[in-house]
């Protein structure tokens, strides 16, 4: 494993390297992650793969100094200055990271081979999302909630006590929502990573334009991504996209599943 920084703009962006094969993967995290949960992967794909996993703004050991927005462009420049000129990539994104690699296929399909993506969200319009990150009301009335969230909090038990959600997931936000430097911190992380939204139509076109492999991996019973967007998304795709469920939740970048992904990746 290596680790290293690039300067960009006035921020400090950090990445790690895993392995030294001649195809590369740039590996892109989850939500609260870092590059390294892609660690696991350095001995089973290191030989035939070089892994990059850089970390996003407000993540890991990445300095982000250049306001609440980082764009597609943002990262496709730093992409170019770690990897060869003219080499092309596999992603592999997990969670929020899947949302970032489907961005990526959208907008630079020609440099990409092929997606695994692992509980990958992207693949459905998050409308809530959309409204508390690209509206002005709506991000001023999210950064009003992570200030005062009594009555944020107060709405999702009465939610979860109707059945709106299940237990699991009320602790997940309770999780998020409870302390106010995790809310604090929420609130940057999703501002920031607001122009990664993918359109999924306009997706699917590129995989049948370019004939792009994708892989996704879900969990049957994970409450945060659900597997039924996958299954909707692969759709009129003639057969380039790929779904697999597993007797799994939300947690899946971990040892016992990294021989199912790894094949994934090498396929």
């Amino acid at each position: 494993m290596e680790t290293h920084f690039i300067p960009y703009r006035h921020s400090n962006i950090h990445y790690y390297k895993f392995g030294q094969g001649p195809k590369w993967v740039f590996c892109f995290h989850g939500y609260g992650e870092e590059g390294e949960s892609f660690r696991i992967f350095e001995e089973p794909l290191g030989d035939m793969f070089t892994l990059i996993a850089i970390d996003f703004p407000f993540h890991g050991k990445t300095v982000w100094e250049d306001g609440l927005l980082f764009e597609p462009t943002d990262l496709i420049t730093i992409i170019n200055l770690i990897k060869p000129e003219n080499q092309y990539m596999h992603l592999l994104g997990y969670s929020m990271g899947g949302r970032v690699a489907l961005q990526l296929l959208q907008v630079i399909p020609e440099q990409i081979n092929k997606l695994v993506l692992v509980a990958p969200d992207g693949l459905h319009k998050n409308k809530w999302q959309w409204l508390s990150t690209e509206t002005r009301i709506g991000n001023r009335l999210f950064a009003y909630c992570m200030h005062q969230p009594v009555g944020l909090l107060g709405l999702i038990d009465m939610a979860a006590k109707l059945g709106v959600f299940k237990k699991n997931l009320l602790k997940f936000m309770h999780y998020y929502l409870d302390d106010a430097g995790q809310r604090s911190i929420l609130y940057r992380r999703w501002t920031t990573m607001r122009k990664f939204r993918p359109d999924t139509a306009a997706v699917k076109k590129i995989i049948l334009r370019q004939q792009t492999r994708i892989y996704l991996l879900f969990g049957k019973y994970d409450r945060v991504i659900l597997s039924k967007h996958g299954f909707t998304f692969s759709r009129q795709t003639s057969g380039l996209v790929q779904v697999t469920e597993i007797e799994a939740g939300h947690q899946l970048l971990q040892k016992k599943y990294v021989a199912l992904i790894s094949e994934m990746i090498r396929g």
